[in-house]
């Protein structure tokens, strides 16, 4: 993954206020329909999965597709989060820590639950 060109999180954030204000959607954006817009991008992302042989790879048309569905899933997360007021990046943080302790690194199993 190339971060070197991901936006900011908090431009995304107001990216994503400025197109739903510019439609009138602000309205509709409540925690619920997003949680539930979220989820539906997120099963589409996993539609480009699910026949797939395992070890085979997608086409260049597959990728692109999912790469789409993949930034749907990321504005829909930040949509949400800025409705419930969550800073991402410091909920991030602060679950990989918990997880650090949860999952100590040589104590886990090779096939973890």
């Amino acid at each position: 993954m190339n971060t070197s060109k991901l936006p900011d999180l908090l431009d995304l954030r107001e990216r994503t206020r400025q197109f739903a204000r510019e439609r009138d959607w602000a309205p509709f954006h409540t925690p619920k329909n997003l949680a539930m817009a979220l989820s539906v991008e997120v099963a589409e992302v996993a539609e480009h999965f699910q026949w797939l042989p395992t070890g085979a790879e997608l086409d260049d048309a597959g990728r692109a597709a999912v790469r789409h569905e993949l930034a749907d899933v990321l504005l829909y997360l930040v949509q949400l989060a800025d409705r419930l007021d969550v800073d991402l990046h410091a909920a991030a943080v602060e679950k990989m820590d918990l997880n650090a302790v949860k999952y100590p690194a040589g104590q886990c199993p090779p096939l973890a639950r």
